[in-house]
């Protein structure tokens, strides 16, 4: 996109208005001031302890492959006194093994030692399916601290270029206040002359008090900007000073035509919501391996110790305590519950609806980007066309106010036509700024909108 020398001259304009109505403060560039506010950032803070999180399961999905081995050892009272016969122990029967013909109540020591190892050798692909999808997470939780880190990026330069705004507006109020107190010092010279009525000199005091109550509004418009950068940034409200020389640099760039190609298939929104998607369909992957069949090495190693003799004799407590008889067990088994298919459809059925809310997102967001980048087009043609002509409106209110006031002073004209000239150019003024600021604030929805902010960024001094 071409921009004009008027154009770019009109920022010098604007530049020299603003030096000339008060002495330059240290300012803070819009890099160091985004370089802060991405280090300290509340909510940049959350996402990125997230992402954390999202790594720390992934890693701990890797465990999922290894086997386990459990030990037992525990020692037994009690009776040894049973009947035939099948029945479900739900885990709270006690086993008992030992069949007799007549009840014996007689007490029985007992240890007994065991070593089980079991380990999920293969599961046809269950594992690669976890391991993909906490990748996944990991994912979707970076692409969305990229979008939070992209958003804060462009809150933060809307509120430098609103903060940019304020100041030049501070500017010209206090220009406005110089000349008020110019026409007031005239004022008393001539009415102590009687030349002129002394009413004009309360008529400059209305105005000259009017203009202080502008400066102090804008004033605190400024600093409530300032708290809400300190906020995000952790700086000191007063150390966030604007770079007067922004708006002349973001109109050079643009001048120089450095604009990088249209990149919305990366740009943070989109990839967000696309991470999102290709999430959900490996969660319908995950799904499908979950049900499929298990195969597993079992292994048991176990002894026992009893009072009770092999000869079926009571013997002793104590002869129940140390180990006398050992086993071990070893075996591969294959697990698979047909009736799984129902609930795998079903979920599966789930995770598809899922899906597809996440793909119409995505495609709903494509195009409010696409008409996003269409309006700021829309608002930077306007905005660079009204920039171009408003230079005349305040070179002429200049000029009318600097012949009314050399007229006043020679007598020739009255206050109030005077301060209809000093209303014009104050408002030419004030336009000219916010006619600057709706430039900028549309070359930054553009790069917003195009993905093009770290290029502009890298481009700033």
């Amino acid at each position: 996109m071409f921009i004009s020398y008027r154009c770019t001259s009109a920022f010098a304009l604007l530049l020299s208005l603003c030096l000339s109505a008060k002495g330059q403060v240290k300012s803070l560039p819009l890099k160091d001031l985004l370089s802060a506010v991405s280090h300290y950032s509340p909510s940049l803070q959350t996402d990125s302890v997230a992402i954390t999180i999202r790594e720390a399961q992934e890693v701990a999905t890797k465990a999922g492959r290894l086997p386990s081995l459990r030990l037992n050892y525990q020692v037994d009272a009690g009776t040894n006194n049973n009947l035939p016969g099948g029945y479900f122990a739900n885990g709270i029967v006690p086993g008992n093994s030992r069949v007799r013909v007549e009840g014996n109540a007689s007490a029985a020591l007992g240890d007994l030692g065991i070593a089980g190892f079991d380990w999920e050798v293969y599961n046809f692909g269950k594992f690669d399916a976890e391991k993909k999808a906490a990748h996944a997470d990991v994912e979707v939780e970076r692409a969305r601290f990229a979008r939070s880190k992209y958003e804060m990026q462009a809150y933060t330069i809307s509120n430098y270029l609103q903060l940019l705004r304020l100041q030049n507006l501070l500017n010209i109020q206090s220009l406005n206040i110089d000349r008020n107190k110019e026409i007031r010092q005239s004022i008393q010279s001539l009415a102590r002359s009687g030349i002129i009525a002394g009413v004009d000199t309360s008529i400059a005091e209305a105005e000259l008090s009017k203009s202080r109550l502008n400066y102090l509004e804008l004033t605190s418009q400024f600093r409530q900007v300032q708290l809400s950068l300190s906020a995000i940034s952790g700086l000191r409200p007063d150390e966030i000073q604007p770079d007067t020389s922004f708006a002349a640099q973001l109109a050079q760039y643009y001048t120089d035509g450095q604009l990088q190609e249209l990149d919305t298939l990366a740009h943070p929104a989109i990839n967000f919501y696309r991470s999102a998607y290709n999430n959900s369909l490996v969660r319908e992957e995950l799904i499908r391996k979950t049900y499929n069949p298990k195969v597993s090495v079992q292994a048991a190693l176990w002894a026992r110790g009893s009072s009770i003799s092999a000869a079926d004799e009571f013997r002793d407590l104590s002869k129940g305590l140390g180990f006398e008889r050992g086993n071990y067990l070893v075996g591969v088994g294959v697990t698979y519950n047909i009736f799984d298919a129902k609930r795998k459809r079903l979920q599966l059925n789930t995770q598809k609806a899922n899906t597809n809310y996440v793909a119409k997102e995505l495609e709903e967001q494509t195009s409010l980007l696409s008409l996003s980048i269409e309006q700021a087009n829309a608002a930077l043609q306007i905005a660079q066309e009204r920039l171009q002509e408003i230079p005349h409106q305040l070179e002429a209110a200049q000029a009318a106010y600097r012949q009314k006031l050399s007229l006043y002073k020679n007598g020739l004209t009255n206050i109030v036509d005077l301060n209809a000239a000093l209303s014009i150019l104050y408002r030419a003024e004030t336009d000219f700024t916010n006619a600057n600021y709706s430039y900028c604030k549309a070359l930054l929805q553009k790069a917003v909108n195009e993905n093009q902010v770290d290029a502009l960024l890298n481009a700033l001094k």
